[in-house]
């Protein structure tokens, strides 16, 4: 029941925003925390009965059905097979599509430059991304693996499609009006751009720290294709809106957006163990963690040690949230009725950055029983 805000540094190291303190209504790049809000706004159409978890999605993305899949995931474009079965809602949250990010070094695997390419921003309008996509083998089987990234944007489009609205329309409508998001959105617009801070990344050649996006950057524009994979700017007192109303099951200040069941159903593991043993960042990606419905969930309490550790360390079993690129990240600890929320903005926040480890080490540590 208590808020807690630390506030350091400021919007930008140059310019006004360096004399501008950051602060809980500072708008932020969010990244991939854009993922758990769109999985919400999805379930919302599953509770109202515009949308099923285990109906094809072929009725409102015709461009997806009949896919084929690649024979050999590094070999060429055209060696391919049927797909199995139909792609689901339920394989769009839960990231078993058959698509996504394919490591891989550019012009090594065909499938990789594609999904790359498509990936690009600015991304062309929905209608066209999604053929584009549609016209692409999927890597491997609906079902077979987790794969990131693509699902979301893909979640999008059908959100925009089954609504007959803009995606950002719909999440204005079905989650943040609500919940008083007032500052989240895919831009920021008018006196607002005064609070968007400046995003930052390190020069490998120079080892210098330079300017990634700034206030007049891509996020002051609408862009032409709302990016449901990480495309939203938000505040921490926007986000903490959201974090509180999965964690309350569903309901904030007696507007409800999601049911307690939909709110438990998204914060369990839907991965199986066969699908992690073959998924993941890296080898092991999935021990301490599983995937629910366009979120993370803590499948296994760990101790503080050494990188690699799964986010955030010291989190109960039960634990549901996801970090973004930009160094942002959002956890719920239900066990703990705590959330937590951290807002940088540096490009790509790596995993061992020393902040990422010292915020939640010292959340946990102060909690006081």
């Amino acid at each position: 029941g208590e808020v807690h805000i630390e506030a350091t540094g400021n919007l930008a190291f140059e310019g006004a925003g360096s004399k501008t303190p950051m602060a809980a209504d500072t708008i932020c790049r969010t990244g991939s925390m854009t993922k758990p809000i769109v999985a919400t706004c999805a379930m919302t159409l599953v509770e109202d009965g515009t949308l099923r978890l285990d109906d094809p999605v072929d009725e409102f993305l015709p461009e997806l059905s009949d896919m084929t899949v690649l024979a050999d995931p590094g070999g060429p474009l055209d060696d391919t097979v049927p797909a199995k079965r139909p792609i689901t809602l339920r394989d769009l949250l839960a990231f078993t599509l058959g698509t996504g990010i394919v490591p891989a070094e550019p012009g090594t695997v065909p499938i990789a430059d594609a999904l790359n390419a498509l990936q690009s921003e600015p991304g062309p309008p929905p209608d066209e991304w999604i053929s584009r996509l549609g016209m692409l083998p999927l890597v491997h089987q609906p079902g077979e693996r987790w794969m990131y990234h693509t699902a979301a944007n893909v979640t999008g489009v059908l959100i925009a499609r089954a609504t007959g609205m803009s995606f950002g329309e719909a999440l204005r409508e079905r989650i943040c009006d609500p919940l008083g998001m007032k500052d989240t959105g895919f831009s920021v617009a008018g006196e607002d751009i005064s609070r968007l801070a400046t995003a930052y990344q390190l020069d490998d050649a120079t080892g210098e720290v330079v300017i990634e996006d700034g206030p007049d950057g891509y996020w002051s524009l609408p862009p032409v294709f709302e990016d449901g994979g990480g495309g939203l700017i938000s505040t921490a007192s926007d986000y903490l809106a959201f974090a509180l109303a999965l964690l309350a099951g569903g309901t904030r200040h007696g507007q409800r957006v999601l049911s307690r069941p939909s709110v438990t159903l998204m914060t369990t593991d839907h991965l199986t163990p066969a699908q992690k043993a073959v998924s993941g960042f890296t080898p092991g990606y999935f021990d301490d963690i599983g995937w629910g419905l366009g979120m993370s969930v803590r499948t296994r309490r760990m101790h503080l040690g050494p990188w690699p550790v799964s986010y955030p360390p010291l989190a109960s079993v039960g634990s549901y949230g996801w970090p973004g690129i930009y160094g942002t990240g959002w956890y719920n600890d239900p066990a703990e009725d705590m959330t937590t929320i951290l807002m940088i903005q540096r490009l790509p926040a790596p995993p061992g950055l020393p902040i990422l480890l010292d915020f939640w080490t010292a959340a946990y540590q102060a909690i006081d029983d």
